[in-house]
């Protein structure tokens, strides 16, 4: 089976607010999220943490996922964050 290069991310900012984003690389993105290089919304909610990953095999897949991520509200997302193990 080939290597999950995709994913999908939730992380929580320092607001308590939730930043849904894809990339090919968790780390390197929560990294850049950190250190302001991410997203807009995440620059001056930092740190944030990441609570919930998904991996796909298509980046289609993905963004997908990531849309449909992004129109649940808050009470289905901390559902979603609460049932993940560990990202």
């Amino acid at each position: 089976m080939a290597k999950s290069d995709h994913y999908v991310y939730v992380v929580e900012c320092s607001d308590g607010t939730y930043y849904t984003g894809y990339t090919t690389d968790v780390e390197r993105r929560v990294a850049e999220h950190n250190d302001g290089t991410g997203a807009r919304y995440t620059r001056g909610r930092q740190p944030v943490e990441l609570v919930h990953v998904e991996s796909f095999d298509t980046q289609s897949d993905a963004m997908q996922r990531e849309y449909a991520i992004k129109q649940l509200r808050r009470p289905a997302k901390e559902r979603l964050v609460q049932e993940t193990d560990a990202p």
